[in-house]
């Protein structure tokens, strides 16, 4: 199990960065031209010592976490095996990431099922049997830490505030962002998310997840994977992700917006400490760093 040796830098977006976005010229409805900021989308292909196992479509911001991070979560990589090498080549957009012992994933490569995410996040058949003896700690989660981790994410500076068409997921301790990171679709962002945390050893038993998306299976198993015991939105549900939740002891909560949230499974673990007359509701620009849509 990976624990924590020392404090870790929090991570958080840098919109800055240009090779994250590029000025795109157009017209709008009167036929006036503008000129708008749009996120770079890159293809970034993933090998496993030497098997190629898919290519992703990425921002491309942290593409040794985001590697490490997929891997995890897809069950090629337990939390205990030895990474000697994760190599990213810019030139060929391709990472490696090596192992001590040899990888086989073949047969498993044949049974992806494309998932409800967008950018097309892909699952594999085995995820589900890797999740079933999962035991998910005790922890809370006060509504007072809710509140003052939504208003954190909402006023932070982001990719998505600057050229819009971005996912975020936020892993948080108690009501502080501890890794802020954004991508074209969720399930990426919590990949780099996992990578990070991994690497870093960073223990989830007490941490939040926070995510901009929608709280499907895809998102459910993934968390659960990483060990963390609560997962957010400010989006809503699907059907399956708040069966997975309940079997499994997740705590789910949605469309968590200014005062409001909605929590559909593992509800004991909440602590209602937060005077909601204190609770100011979202600012015009907080609403819009979610989208009005449940996507």
């Amino acid at each position: 199990m990976n624990k924590a040796i020392k404090p870790v830098t929090p991570v958080m977006p840098d919109p800055s960065d240009p090779r994250l976005t590029q000025r795109v010229i157009g017209v709008d409805q009167t036929g006036e031209k503008v000129e708008t900021s749009v996120p770079v989308e890159r293809a970034l292909t993933l090998y496993l010592n030497a098997q190629e196992i898919v290519t992703m479509m990425t921002i491309n911001d942290y593409p040794e976490y985001l590697a490490l991070g997929y891997l995890l979560n897809q069950n090629m990589l337990k939390p205990d095996d030895i990474v000697t090498e994760v190599e990213y080549h810019d030139d060929l957009e391709v990472v490696v990431v090596r192992t001590e012992h040899g990888t086989n994933f073949e047969e498993k490569l044949k049974k992806r099922t494309l998932t409800s995410g967008c950018a097309q996040g892909t699952a594999f058949g085995d995820l589900m049997e890797a999740i079933e003896d999962i035991e998910l700690p005790q922890a809370e989660l006060r509504t007072s830490w809710l509140y003052e981790m939504t208003h954190a994410i909402n006023t932070a500076p982001s990719l998505y505030l600057e050229a819009g068409a971005i996912h975020g997921c936020v892993l948080c301790h108690q009501g502080q962002p501890i890794c802020y990171m954004e991508d074209v679709g969720r399930h990426n962002a919590v990949d780099k998310i996992a990578g990070w945390a991994w690497q870093n050893k960073v223990p989830m038993a007490d941490k939040i997840l926070y995510t901009t998306g929608r709280l499907t299976s895809e998102m459910v198993i993934k968390t659960v994977r990483m060990g963390i015991p609560i997962l957010v939105s400010r989006s809503g549900f699907t059907a399956w992700g708040v069966d997975l939740a309940r079997q499994i002891g997740l705590t789910l909560i949605g469309r968590a917006r200014g005062k409001r949230f909605i929590a559909l499974a593992g509800e004991n673990r909440i602590v209602y400490d937060q005077n909601l007359a204190y609770v100011e509701e979202e600012s015009a620009r907080s609403k819009r760093k979610g989208g009005r849509d449940d996507d």
